[in-house]
């Protein structure tokens, strides 16, 4: 075959490839976009008619209600690197004294065992529960493990734990999270809290486009997600649930709230929770905060949120995000099925419809890379060389297209939106290079899906626990996440922002840390101080 008649039938498959592309962009790009006019519409609604007429719940409001008693449970696999640094940075920041962490560990894991027994020793609020085999398993088997753990203490000492939180090792939590699950369980029976990357460089563009796409999800999709009634699949952190939605599943599978079967369990765990009619919710909350900065007294709002660093490395990605792929596309279509009302169905369709656009993005950029070349010997060789278009002016496929394009940098649009209301516009800036490069990494990830997944049915070999290597912020990076002393006072009410101001002023020649000039000014004592420090 000439290299002219190869060009001719690769210039027909390429259109043949483009009207296929073409047809599943249409479909995903309206789906997107009739997501984003929700958005836009539910958003216009509340600031106009129903933010003003609802006062604003503020910190006070959150410590009014009592403390209910609340079982944290961490699963953990060889997370001896990141789980000491961990539970210690939440036993020390955390506005909350009624709970319990669990942390599950298999007894092969001899590095986190050792890790998670030195905080044991320092705190009685932390309680090791060994697995009853070797691991790795899967998460939702350490979970029942640690479930079943938590019921063998409550009945030990006569405890009844009210709500039951789902952590990683890896998780940086709001100081104040925990005091608004409180405030909303049991009213609700599960409460979601936003999910938010944690910055690792501008130049990393794995970990950044985590940031990307959790903003995304977290600022608008999961909101739409409620409004439309489609139910809430929990995120695996920063999830919250009451006694009676853990109860009602366990009674579902022989104690065993969390499936076995599935290696996202958090996805099917709130899709069980919307079958039981259990009222979900998921929580955008900003708590306002006063700090004075230069001088000043500003306020400024705060999101309840759980941040953490996402893999910074290719490879890792894939990993990790092949083993979502798995669970919710793949294990989750066998597992769910399509049951459900009609938003539950969409809201299934929108979850599954990832793994094709994921493969249809490397068709987009195969046809654009086969165009550039066939425009590239046209220009080199225009007297021996001559195509004709790809694709004709005020054809179908040339309106399909447009219609494309239009969706297309509307989708750019507003994600880069999201991401600047959640990271500011140099990540907003970012989104789109970044956007490029998650394809790619979305691509490999629904390709090693879909191989483990056959290799799975095919020859029945076990979907594991495929572990994630996390590392947890260092103690200059948690300065962000530790409330300052002279805050605390202010929340406290034990000094005024005139009293902070004069404080700070005073620290600019007197290099004495702010506790103690506090104090030498007669503004507080050294009881009052050593309180604050013990919450900040």
């Amino acid at each position: 075959m000439e290299l002219i008649d190869f060009l001719a039938y690769l210039l027909v498959i390429t259109q043949l490839m483009m009207l296929v592309a073409g047809i599943g962009f249409l479909i995903s790009g309206l789906d997107d976009l009739f997501i984003d006019i929700v958005f836009v519409l539910r958003s216009l609604y509340r600031k106009s008619f129903l933010l003003s007429r609802f006062q604003k719940i503020g910190e006070q409001r959150l410590n009014e209600v009592p403390e209910k008693p609340m079982a944290v449970m961490i699963p953990a696999w060889d997370e001896s690197a990141v789980i000491g640094s961990m539970l210690r940075h939440t036993l020390r920041t955390m506005r909350y004294t009624d709970f319990t962490i669990f942390v599950g560990v298999y007894p092969n894991d001899l590095a986190t065992i050792q890790e998670v027994d030195s905080v044991c020793a320092e705190s009685s609020r932390v309680k090791k529960i060994v697995t009853s085999h070797p691991g790795p398993t899967n998460k939702a088997d350490c979970l029942n493990h640690i479930f079943r753990g938590i019921v063998d203490v409550e009945q030990q000492n006569g405890l009844r734990h009210e709500i039951f939180v789902m952590q990683d090792c890896e998780d940086v939590i709001h100081p104040f999270s925990y005091k608004l699950f409180n405030y909303l369980i049991p009213r609700k029976d599960m409460v979601q809290i936003p999910v938010e990357g944690l910055h690792s460089g501008w130049h990393k563009l794995t970990a950044g486009h985590y940031l990307d796409e959790f903003a995304q999800s977290h600022y608008k999709d999961m909101v739409v997600r409620e409004a439309l009634g489609g139910g809430l699949p929990a995120a695996g952190v920063g999830a919250a649930f009451s006694r009676r939605a853990l109860e009602a599943l366990a009674a579902q599978r022989m104690a065993e709230p969390f499936s076995t079967q599935s290696l996202t369990e958090d996805y099917e765990f709130g899709f069980r929770l919307h079958e039981l009619k259990l009222k979900q919710a998921f929580v955008r909350f900003s708590l306002p905060r006063t700090i004075v900065m230069n001088g000043r007294t500003i306020t400024r709002s705060e999101v309840l949120s759980v941040r953490e660093y996402f893999p910074d490395h290719p490879m890792a990605s894939i990993r990790q995000k092949s083993r979502w792929v798995l669970g919710i596309a793949l294990q989750g279509w066998a597992s769910i099925g399509w049951r459900g009302g009609l938003a539950t169905r969409y809201m299934l369709f929108r979850d599954r419809k990832a793994i094709f656009t994921n493969l249809l993005n490397m068709v987009g950029y195969l046809i654009v890379v086969v165009t550039l070349c066939i425009l590239t010997l046209e220009t080199l060789a225009p007297d021996s060389v001559q195509f004709p278009s790809i694709v004709e002016s005020g054809s179908l496929l040339w309106f399909l297209l447009i219609i494309n394009l239009v969706l297309f940098t509307e989708r750019i649009a507003m994600r880069a939106f999201c991401v600047l209301q959640v990271h500011g516009p140099l990540q907003a800036l970012l989104s789109f290079p970044r956007m490029i490069w998650g394809n790619f990494i979305n691509f490999f990830a629904s390709c090693r899906a879909l191989w483990l997944y056959g290799r799975h049915l095919l020859v029945g070999d076990r979907l594991h626990w495929d572990k994630t290597h996390h590392r947890y912020p260092d103690s200059q990076s948690l300065t962000g996440f530790t409330r300052r002393i002279g805050d605390v006072l202010l929340d406290q009410k034990l000094i005024t922002a005139a009293q902070l101001a004069q404080a700070l002023d005073r620290q600019q020649t007197d290099k004495k840390p702010l506790g103690e000039l506090l104090t030498d000014m007669g503004f507080v004592n050294r009881q009052q101080i050593s309180a604050a420090l013990m919450v900040r």
